[in-house]
């Protein structure tokens, strides 16, 4: 150990396929991040223009895309240089990666379940929801998500900054991730493994159960609708988020939820395309095409611009 010469910049393996296939596959990433950025821009956009959707759950769904836009472009630029291969990425530059992609997932969750929260006072106690989920509680609600998420990955990148690196110095994945970082170490590396993993377990299965709690009280509460009508228009206020938890919960929890680092590294890069590159857009068109009211807000401002158009010709 003494002899070996400390590492100070890593090679991203990315993708074994063709020069043809790394090209299609950078316009179709550099097209996903577009619509992606364009899709969540205008959901804040929305959000903020339209007085019917100055609502607590749109608040929070505008802070999940602006969540989302920091979130896909911590990984996606990254991503599109290593398929022209330019795959070379410094330690600092791979920790700080590391310290904003769990921090910003962690954020999500937290989000998703302040969410989940949020439809269950609507759905299970509407007579008081105003007065619950007000606009302060909501910003302290998020802030306290933000917080709580950036902190405790700083700990947790900290302490992985303080592993010797002496090579290989190829990590293989898309992206800095902390399993294939940690098989890089010259030292043993089964306790910080072991904090991980109980970090993982912490924030995903933590926000993952405030989320189930909160559906199992808000099912309960519809089934007791007596109209089918009223259980369908209450079912619809939530169908969107919960379609979203599915979705991520699903894919994260595969990934990083697992008591062994030993894992199929080339469907983990499939699983983790998805979460990192197709989430962020999917989280959009989902809300869109589930909320009457977006759609509304969408008509609205585009008959606007349809009409300052006619004025100013």
């Amino acid at each position: 150990m003494g002899n070996c010469t400390d590492v100070i910049n890593f090679i991203l393996l990315g993708f074994s396929i063709g020069a043809e296939l790394q090209i299609l596959f950078f316009f179709v990433f550099l097209s996903i991040y577009i619509l992606t950025l364009t899709a969540n821009i205008t959901i804040i956009t929305l959000v903020k223009l339209d007085q019917q959707l100055h609502t607590p759950m749109y608040l929070l769904l505008s802070h999940l895309s602006f969540l989302e836009i920091f979130y896909t472009s911590t990984i996606v630029p990254k991503l599109l240089a290593n398929l022209l291969q330019k795959n070379s990425i410094s330690l600092l530059g791979c920790l700080a990666q590391i310290y904003f992609y769990f921090s910003l997932g962690s954020t999500e969750f937290f989000l998703l379940g302040v969410m989940a929260v949020d439809r269950y006072i609507a759905i299970c106690n509407p007579l008081r929801y105003t007065a619950i989920m007000n606009g302060k509680v909501c910003l302290q609600a998020t802030a306290t998500c933000w917080l709580v998420a950036f902190l405790s990955v700083f700990f947790l990148v900290i302490l992985i900054s303080k592993l010797p690196f002496c090579g290989p110095n190829s990590i293989n994945h898309f992206f800095c991730d902390i399993p294939p970082l940690l098989k890089l170490s010259c030292s043993d590396t089964q306790i910080l493994e072991s904090v991980v993993f109980f970090f993982a377990c912490s924030i995903i299965l933590t926000s993952f159960l405030l989320t189930i709690v909160s559906y199992v009280f808000i099912v309960s509460t519809i089934l007791r609708i007596p109209s089918q009508k009223g259980r369908q228009k209450a079912f619809s206020t939530c169908a969107s988020h919960f379609t979203v938890v599915v979705i991520l919960y699903g894919t994260v929890i595969f990934i990083y939820v697992r008591p062994s680092f030993k894992q199929v590294m080339n469907f983990n890069k499939f699983v983790g395309v998805f979460n990192t590159v197709v989430t962020p857009l999917l989280n959009p068109i989902i809300y869109c095409l589930r909320n009457k009211e977006v759609k509304v807000a969408v008509q609205k401002q585009f008959s606007r611009n349809v009409l300052r158009n006619n004025m100013a010709h």
